[in-house]
């Protein structure tokens, strides 16, 4: 086997026809022989070229509404023929098969079709099946067989082509190959993964995982790791779909910083009110409401302006021109939120190294999706955690119930606990964060870092009184002793949110009568590790 081969006929049958003609003429100009099927031959016809019909090739029309075309030994003996073996080349010449060189295909819009919410019936008639099958036969062939899945090869090809006198290198070949069985592969996970839901299999025997590469990352979490960033074809609004306007290079840690905010700030309704959350290292470190998006970050500024330094935005509004001109007062890593403004865009724009990204909306907090994690020998399943709790969810199981400013304000810290690492504990007021302990051991633990934020704060602001004195309190676990509970009233808290559910509830809820709070269970926890 050679190295070099050269291209003399080609297949080609695309859906997406970006780039078809282009790509035809300049294998016409070197000489290439073009095959073709449907629309692509239409269009390369209609654009003055020369292109003979696979059904000429197969001696068969296309026939059940195109489900029947390619799946024709003239078609795969041309694409699987090993050109150095004498036994496949005399069953060539005895079947009147020619070689097919490159293959050029991608496949039906099944993720299209996904994407806009297709019926199960037209779903089924978007699963292609002779475009795998060829793939998979001119990838297997990649000794002699160019197969190019990704109009964004077109131009490699060509450049091979030149660089090369008409041929193409193994080298070459392999690197196509592996990206037509990544194509196929997450094709075929697509349709698995919709059939999957769509029968209603919660637990399926094989579940198949694939991604499209976005981004190739400079480093990991820290300099010694290797990372990229996939896309997986939901387009839920975020970080992956998010159009950047400014700013170096998105790191790893901010991507998935960023995912972090911006899943926490959708949980505020932007008609309801404007929202702002400012995260540091996945965890939120300030979260308010208010009339304007400006008061909104000033207000989760003030919970913990030291964390804040170097943190990220999230805006559940269309950035405007005072709120940008607040953020810039300090230095942020990066902003992301549904719009922006002309001029906080400009007044971003003096900041080179402030990121700026800018989504198509809000993801939507109750819409379920699967979430993976990897552990040593396998990966880890389940459903986000979409759990919503209203008002008329909660139960009051104290002496004292809570006034109806604090129950929005429980509510509030709620949403928020949902976000936080446990052990979780979040002290708002007045709809904005005022003290948050998240990821320690014990939840009394988390109650002293809430606290111990609450006051020092207060200390920068010049007030005499913790930030956290009526404050509401939300655990996003149950209490297993009083302590944690107690250290809370300690600190200012006036009134609690938390699931109940331990054995030690009774106990819980006689401490808080004795120290005159309000509680209420939601009877849902929101661990988050």
């Amino acid at each position: 086997m050679t190295d070099l081969h050269p291209i003399r006929r080609a297949l080609l049958s695309v859906s997406d026809k970006t780039g078809l003609i282009e790509l035809g003429k300049a294998l016409t100009e070197r000489g290439v022989e073009l095959l073709s099927t449907g629309g692509s031959a239409k269009a390369l016809r209609d654009a003055g070229m020369a292109v003979k019909d696979v059904s000429e090739v197969t001696g068969f029309p296309e026939m059940m509404d195109g489900r029947v075309k390619t799946l024709h030994p003239m078609v795969h003996g041309g694409l699987l023929a090993l050109r150095d073996n004498d036994t496949h080349v005399a069953a060539m010449n005895d079947h009147n098969i020619s070689a097919i060189d490159l293959l050029v295909v991608n496949l039906y819009p099944f993720e299209a079709a996904l994407a806009r919410g297709a019926d199960y019936d037209e779903m089924i008639e978007n699963i292609d099946i002779g475009g795998p099958a060829m793939i998979r036969a001119a990838s297997k062939n990649h000794a002699f067989v160019n197969v190019v899945t990704d109009v964004q090869d077109y131009d490699a090809l060509l450049a091979e082509l030149d660089a090369n006198n008409g041929q193409t290198s193994y080298a070459f070949r392999q690197r196509l190959s592996q990206i037509a069985y990544a194509r196929t592969a997450a094709y075929d996970a697509a349709v698995s993964n919709w059939m999957a839901t769509a029968i209603e299999e919660k637990t399926p025997r094989r579940r198949a995982f694939a991604g499209e590469l976005k981004q190739t990352l400079r480093y990991g979490e820290n300099s010694h790791q290797e990372a990229a960033f996939y896309t997986d074809g939901t387009n839920r609004p975020g970080v992956a779909t998010a159009v950047q306007l400014q700013g170096k290079e998105l790191s790893y840690n901010n991507i998935n910083d960023t995912d972090a905010a911006y899943e926490l700030v959708a949980e505020f309704d932007p008609k309801d009110s404007a929202a702002v959350a400012i995260i540091k290292h996945a965890n939120p470190c300030g979260v308010a409401q208010g009339e304007t998006l400006v008061e909104a970050y000033q207000k989760a500024f003030d919970c913990d302006r030291t964390s804040a330094f170097g943190g990220i935005v999230a805006l559940n509004q269309p950035l405007d021109a005072a709120t940008a001109q607040k953020i810039v007062e300090i230095f942020t890593e990066v902003v992301i939120a549904p719009g922006a403004s002309d001029e906080a865009k400009e007044i971003f724009a003096a900041k080179k190294n402030l990121r700026l990204l800018l989504t198509d909306g809000l993801p939507d907090p109750r819409k379920p999706i699967v979430a993976y994690k990897q552990v040593a020998g396998g990966v880890l399943v389940q459903d986000k955690d979409v759990g919503y709790v209203g008002i008329e969810d909660l139960k009051v199981v104290t002496e004292k119930a809570p006034s109806e400013a604090q129950m929005q304000d429980l509510l509030f810290a709620w949403k928020v606990a949902k976000h936080v690492k446990s052990n979780a504990i979040v002290y708002v007021k007045d709809s904005a964060t005022v003290g948050v302990g998240a990821g320690q051991m014990s939840r009394l633990d988390s109650a002293n870092v809430a606290a111990a934020k609450a006051g020092r704060m207060a200390t920068e602001l010049g007030l005499e009184e913790s930030l956290a004195k009526g404050c509401a309190v939300a655990s996003d676990a149950f209490f297993p002793f009083a302590d944690g509970l107690l250290e809370a009233a300690a600190a200012g808290g006036a009134c609690v949110i938390q699931p109940g559910g331990s054995m030690r509830d009774d106990e819980v809820i006689k401490a808080a009568n004795e120290k005159g709070l309000a509680m209420v269970f939601t009877g849902m926890r929101h661990f988050r590790h």
